[in-house]
């Protein structure tokens, strides 16, 4: 059986309405945590999760695929998606093996219960080391946009999030993300809000695009219990080679290192 399989994905310009422009092969290093009920993918920027009109695979018709190969699954396969990242967007994203999984994993995320976190780069110095961010967001689907207020419009959801500096190089800042509530595009809206868009970003204001088109938002952990078992889960997803995520994980590893 082989160990990699292709998706396609339309080669897009980098301009202000694009997203990734990379062909990116799924892999088995790929996954982050495999059970009879979960499947955890550290998830490329230019996969996208779920389908949609670009008509391109999704990560969840590849992961059928994958899953049907590997256990020799004669019938159709189940495959829940639990949550989403943004297509130019990587790191850590969970699926659901059951039906059932899949509506115990759907309740915790409504409650809060699964804990996400997420790594950020931007050029801006934040207007503050930490802080939270709350206010309320309005999705404009013809734009695939969300706009942030600070007092609620007719059609807006509130939004809330955690940041804190963790390190900074000549350039750049890295932040940690904790969302309290997941709205759409969330995080790069906030904090474009606070005048920090994420570097690679031309949708919510970076003025010029990262290679690929993918940006530098990155899913870095989760956090909850198991939906079957009821043991702890904590899954550590690593950027993507690029030579700024490396600086910030080797920044990050050895501040643990010494702390430790």
């Amino acid at each position: 059986m082989s160990n990699r399989w292709i998706f396609p994905t339309k080669k897009n310009n980098t301009n202000a309405g694009s997203t990734c422009c990379l062909v990116r092969s799924f892999d088995v290093q790929d996954i982050l945590y495999e059970d009879n009920h979960l499947l955890i993918i550290n998830k490329q920027p230019s996969a996208i999760v779920q389908g949609d009109k670009t008509g391109d695979e999704p990560l969840s018709e590849t992961l059928k695929n994958y899953i049907k190969q590997k256990y020799h699954k004669p019938g159709e396969v189940f495959l829940g998606v639990v949550h989403r990242l943004d297509r130019p967007v990587s790191g850590a994203v969970i699926f659901a093996r059951t039906s059932k999984s899949l509506t115990r994993l759907n309740l915790m995320l409504k409650e809060g219960n699964i804990h996400k976190t997420y790594w950020a780069v931007v050029h801006h110095r934040p207007p503050k080391p930490e802080d939270c961010l709350t206010g309320y967001i309005l999705r404009n689907e013809k734009q695939n946009k969300s706009y942030c207020y600070e007092s609620p419009v007719a059609g807006s959801q509130t939004a809330e999030l955690k940041y804190r500096v963790m390190g900074h190089s000549d350039r750049y800042f890295l932040l940690e993300v904790k969302l309290i509530t997941g709205r759409h595009h969330q995080i790069r809206a906030q904090l474009a809000s606070i005048g920090c868009p994420i570097k690679g970003d031309l949708k919510y204001g970076y003025p010029r695009s990262n290679p690929g088109g993918f940006i530098h938002l990155h899913a870095r952990s989760l956090e909850f219990l198991h939906p079957v078992k009821h043991e702890s889960i904590r899954i550590i997803a690593q950027p993507i080679p690029d030579p700024l995520w490396d600086f910030f994980s080797r920044s990050v590893d050895s501040l643990s290192n010494f702390q430790a």
